[in-house]
């Protein structure tokens, strides 16, 4: 099955136009672009934490760490209660002088067993509108990407999407601009990259399946790209004090490598993925939603089976609802939430050639979850994860059950 790209240049040329018509009306209102920054998007993710800053170092240091423990059994087989310590995330910040900065974030994940740069990168800021980004970025696909530090959630898990169709925390050696303009209540931003991107073990890995996150163990996309082509990566944000945020994104780019000393090995075969995202408070019982769903769309090659699907799509949505927020035992700000959080992949969206039936490689989850928040930056939380997990033929559904508890906290 083969499936058409998603228009890349339309979409650049759409974010283009949005640009220049908000810089041609800054200029007749330059005061908007002036306020302080009091409405703050998933774009602001990267610089949106707490850091501390030593005496007269010219570096502001900061991190959060995770640790949780877990008990699952699937289908009636247990591997017993485990300890984990999921990661250690370092953040070092400087403002080298007026409007140019740097930020990078290091992290470890299961003790050692991986250490990651997720960012470090300059930042140079000549216009509200218009920032010059470069160094490793990371790529604004969907909302999670970008704003994915442990202590902002009451779930120990990071969403199925995310991490097991989307690579999450994915991130790339690159530049880009990005930009915002505030109107009264309203932010509009905006932030498109060209990087280094995928490589052909999206369709050749261990998983026997399109799988995107296979391209994060190419450790070397930080020192060159797989085949020459860049990954362009673009979003569009809205966010309005009251409402909540939507957001649109996209990345695409090709993946194969296609010619070597300049001699054509294949077609070039792309992969494209469109995703929204939404961030919204219910005023009147602060009940928090986020929600993400993405579509992911790439070009198999035709002697591939159909097990490597060339469409998938799936998303979560998190229910956060404070029951309790007062001052408990010693902290002034406590606050006790109850939580869902509802999840759905399907990695081969489709049907088989020769049947019509359908193909079935897919996964549910219900997560409900009780939170405890002594301070904003710290959370202890208690989850209780359903799945749903089905075959590529449809065969019963493997059924896991997990009781997870973690803490997980800026520092």
């Amino acid at each position: 099955m083969n499936t058409s790209p998603f228009n890349y240049k339309t979409f650049i040329s759409t974010l283009s136009l949005v640009v220049l018509m908000i810089a041609a009306n800054a200029q007749q209102d330059s005061t908007q672009l002036n306020r302080n920054d009091t409405l703050i998007t998933n774009s602001d993710a990267v610089y949106n934490r707490p850091f501390m800053k030593v005496g007269k170092l010219p570096l502001a240091i900061g991190g959060y760490l995770e640790a949780n423990t877990n008990y699952s059994v699937t289908d009636g087989i247990s591997e017993g209660f485990s300890f984990q310590f999921r990661r250690l995330t370092m953040f070092m910040s400087s403002t080298i002088t007026k409007n140019i900065r740097f930020l990078s974030e290091l992290e470890f994940e299961d003790g050692t067993k991986e250490i990651n740069i997720e960012f470090a990168a300059l930042d140079f800021e000549f216009h509200p509108l218009f920032n010059l980004r470069g160094g490793i970025v990371m790529n604004p696909i969907g909302a999670f990407n970008q704003n994915h530090d442990g202590p902002k959630w009451d779930f120990v898990e990071r969403p199925i999407s995310a991490t097991r169709m989307l690579p999450a925390t994915w991130s790339n050696v690159g530049a880009g601009i990005h930009g915002k303009w505030f109107m009264p209540k309203w932010a509009l931003s905006y932030e498109a990259y060209l990087t280094n991107g995928f490589d052909d073990h999206i369709i050749a890995n261990s998983e026997n399946k399109t799988f995107l996150p296979s391209s994060k163990e190419n450790e070397n996309r930080f020192e060159e790209s797989f085949n020459g082509e860049p990954l362009f990566t673009g979003k569009i944000a809205l966010r309005n004090t009251t409402i909540g945020e939507v957001g649109v994104s996209y990345m695409g780019g090709v993946y194969n490598k296609f010619q070597e000393d300049g001699l054509m090995l294949s077609a070039k075969r792309r992969v494209d993925v469109m995703a929204i995202d939404i961030t919204s408070t219910l005023p009147a019982i602060n009940t928090v939603l986020t929600g993400e769903w993405a579509w992911v769309m790439v070009d198999v090659p035709a002697d591939y089976t159909q097990q490597f699907g060339n469409r998938q799509h799936g998303g979560f949505i998190d229910i956060v609802q404070p029951i309790l927020k007062r001052k408990m035992f010693s902290w002034e700000k406590a606050m006790l939430s109850f939580a869902t959080r509802l999840e759905y992949v399907d990695w081969n969206v489709g049907t088989f050639n020769e049947t019509g039936g359908n193909i079935s490689e897919h996964i549910y989850a219900v997560v409900p979850a009780i939170s405890f928040r002594p301070t904003a930056q710290t959370v202890l939380r208690l989850n209780y994860r359903y799945e749903w997990q089905q075959d590529l033929l449809g065969n019963p559904a493997a059924k896991t059950a997990a009781i997870q508890f973690g803490v997980s906290s800026y520092f």
